[in-house]
């Protein structure tokens, strides 16, 4: 398309869109084409919201995989599905049949390597959509899922069309993978992550941005849980006691010598959550467990707490009660890595052709996010949050995006992806 051409459309589509700063004529080809793929985008999320798609819903999940497959497919794709297999980490709450993958590999004539994640599971349970349809209101459009993360599911397919309508393959391999597991802490999926994550030279992970903070992200907390379960022997609380073992005695013990090992220094927190014990009010009780949640900044982390764990339960209230724990490492945290500086410095500067400004956070904020296992074995970077600007997930009333951050959402991912190729990120 001649840049005479791209003018006319540019005045075209200003008449309808919010007034940014254009980029210089170089680069308005890509900001043109950020601009023709809003709206597609937006029909795009109206049918990944349409379609239920909980961490347990199977049936919901393949139908929405079965999109992104498709959508993948029509961009030139080689696109395969990924079954969850052998090294599958299984946790309490794992469903029997996970999610499965979509792997798309797109080949350019390039020799830098670059991966897009994003996931396709929500929280929500099956039945909730119907009362929560997809609708625009002003500059926000609804929808259960909608920031976390279809709208990064959106933003990966419309990139790489973005890329395809400009006819651009200075990449070497562009991969897009899309799991459906990843709220449920990537059961599944995480070796895959891990293994293409140490194969490629930057992954971009497309997990949302604060609505009121236009943000990258340089780490995630890591995610573990606590279960203790005791086992002691029931009686009449009223005739025998002393023939019984109060297991919630025994628990309660337990959750005490325990309660201080969060350590502010090293950013490591555990705190129990959950408690529950017996089951009558005139026995003893038999059997009594307890939950905590744990976070650190450090996989290193893990193993010392586990440990002083696992050693101080050692110490027991009633020396019969059987005290078992299970520590499940969930999710492991994205550490900051000084390769990640060159990558953000550029995306800035790219944010900055259009007059906006781009946060880069680099201490650890929120939850965590499957680039943590993209970025487990490899120096190169990882960079979280290049999904839209959103609020509300895992909210069932009230969860948005902001439209008017499709736009430079899309030429942010397309621009990074075009001056990482060319080797333009130092």
């Amino acid at each position: 398309m001649r840049l005479t051409k791209l003018a006319t459309l540019a005045l075209s589509i200003s008449l309808f869109a919010p007034v940014f700063a254009a980029p210089n004529a170089g680069q308005m080809p890509v900001w043109l084409q950020a601009q023709v793929q809003k709206q597609p985008l937006l029909d795009t999320l109206k049918e990944l919201v349409a379609i239920e798609s909980g961490s347990g819903d199977r049936e919901g999940l393949d139908r929405i995989s079965q999109l992104v497959h498709d959508r993948l497919k029509a961009l030139g794709g080689k696109v395969e599905f990924v079954e969850p297999g052998e090294d599958t980490y299984r946790m309490h709450d794992t469903p029997e049949k996970i999610g499965r993958m979509v792997r798309a590999t797109f080949t350019g004539a390039g020799s830098k390597k670059i991966m897009l994640i994003g996931h396709m599971d929500t929280v929500y349970l099956k039945g909730m959509g119907a009362k929560q349809p997809f609708r625009i209101d002003g500059n926000k459009a609804y929808g259960l899922g909608i920031s976390d993360d279809k709208s990064g599911v959106a933003v990966i397919l419309h990139t790489v069309a973005a890329l395809q309508a400009l006819n651009y393959k200075d990449y070497g391999t562009l991969t897009v993978l899309v799991n459906g597991d990843e709220e449920i802490s990537s059961p599944g999926s995480r070796a895959l992550l891990t293994k293409l994550g140490a194969e490629h030279d930057l992954t971009m992970s497309f997990e949302g941005s604060p609505a009121n903070s236009d943000q990258l992200s340089l780490a995630t907390a890591g995610i573990a849980a606590v279960t203790l379960k005791v086992t002691g022997r029931a009686s009449h609380a009223g005739g025998a006691p002393e023939r019984g073992l109060n297991a919630i005695y025994e628990l309660a013990h337990q959750m005490l010598q325990t309660k201080d090992f969060s350590d502010a220094k090293t950013g490591v927190k555990m705190n129990w959550t959950m408690a529950n014990g017996g089951t009558n009010r005139n026995v003893i009780p038999a059997y009594a467990t307890a939950a905590a949640d744990v976070r650190v900044i450090r996989v290193a982390d893990y193993d010392g707490l586990e440990k002083k764990v696992r050693e101080t339960i050692k110490n027991q209230l009633i020396a019969d009660t059987k005290v078992e724990l299970t520590f499940e490492r969930r999710r492991p945290p994205l550490e900051f890595k000084p390769s990640q500086l060159p990558v953000t410095k550029r995306a800035q500067l790219i944010y900055a052709e259009i007059d906006k400004t781009l946060g880069v956070v680099e201490t650890v904020a929120g939850g965590g996010t499957d680039a943590a296992f993209a970025a487990l074995n490899t120096p190169n970077p990882v960079i979280e949050r290049f999904g839209l600007l959103g609020f509300g997930a895992h909210s069932n009333d009230n969860e948005y995006i902001l439209i008017d951050s499709i736009e430079p959402r899309l030429y942010l991912a397309t621009r990074l992806i075009m001056d990482f190729s060319r080797g333009l990120v130092q």
